[in-house]
């Protein structure tokens, strides 16, 4: 009986040794830790992407939540203070309306008076113009010159003061006489004045040899003149009057042999200006 015990025993010891050390042996065995290893090793990270899977919907970004304002709350003082504000600023707008409309309004109104009531220069045209003793060799001795010039003011509402008038001959831009014409006088508007003067031997500076090129320049069927009047005037606009103003009238004029003016010069338009 002890030794089927004991045979028993050392059987179980024996199978237990036996199995301990084929586990020690197999876990340790240097083929096995490689074959793990390189099995380990096979499993690499996959990454799929968008090309792989063509039919799977793109992610859209999530929208970030705004941040919500804060809330504060005025006082009835804070509310006051704007109502009157916004109520001042409403008076400033419609005082800064009705400035700019009146300002405006003046301003056509000046407009519209400052057209009407513009003064046009006088309108002078040479109607005639003789030099008698032109044809005569020794005409230098009694030489006279006549004109007519008329003195037109298309105004509608404005007269002129003549408060002097000079008029002057110049041949070739010498100067051969000079006098008054007419005395201080008042022009009423849309009226037309007739300045008639005429130059003799004592206003006229004319001498043998002034003579003989009048009679050259006759002999080529033309002497040509200029007349100059020169006057200082004021514009009467209503009730007030304005300031001096000097008025040079300049016309051209052409006499033929006969010493009479040439039909083209006749009624010509003479230039204006004040100076």
């Amino acid at each position: 009986m002890q030794k089927d015990i004991k045979f028993l025993v050392d059987h179980v010891i024996g199978h237990y040794k036996s199995n301990t050390f084929r586990f020690i042996t197999q876990k340790s065995s240097p083929k096995t830790f490689s074959k793990r290893k390189m099995a380990r090793s096979d499993r690499l990270p996959i990454r799929y992407t968008l090309q792989d899977y063509p039919n799977q919907p793109t992610p859209q970004p999530q929208p970030q939540a705004q941040p919500q304002p804060i809330k504060r709350h005025h006082t009835a003082r804070y509310y006051a203070h704007r109502v009157r504000e916004s109520f001042t600023n409403r008076v400033i707008k419609i005082l800064c309306t009705i400035f700019l409309s009146l300002l405006l309004f003046v301003g056509i109104v000046l407009f519209i008076l400052w057209l009407s009531l513009r003064p046009h220069r006088p309108r002078f045209h040479i109607v005639d113009f003789i030099v008698p003793g032109l044809s005569q060799p020794s005409g230098f001795e009694n030489a006279q010159i006549t004109f007519n010039v008329t003195d037109r003011n298309s105004n509608p509402h404005i007269g002129i003061y003549y408060d002097s008038m000079v008029g002057s001959v110049f041949y070739k831009d010498q100067q051969i006489g000079s006098a008054p014409l007419m005395d201080p006088f008042y022009q009423e508007p849309k009226t037309t004045t007739i300045v008639y003067s005429t130059f003799g031997a004592a206003t006229l500076t004319v001498n043998s040899n002034r003579w003989k090129e009048f009679m050259d320049a006759r002999q080529q069927g033309t002497v040509i003149f200029r007349l100059e009047i020169t006057s200082v005037i004021r514009f009467k606009v209503t009730t007030w009057d304005t300031k001096h103003h000097k008025l040079h009238v300049n016309c051209d004029v052409a006499v033929g042999p006969d010493g009479t003016i040439l039909p083209t010069w006749k009624n010509k338009k003479c230039p204006v200006y004040f100076s």
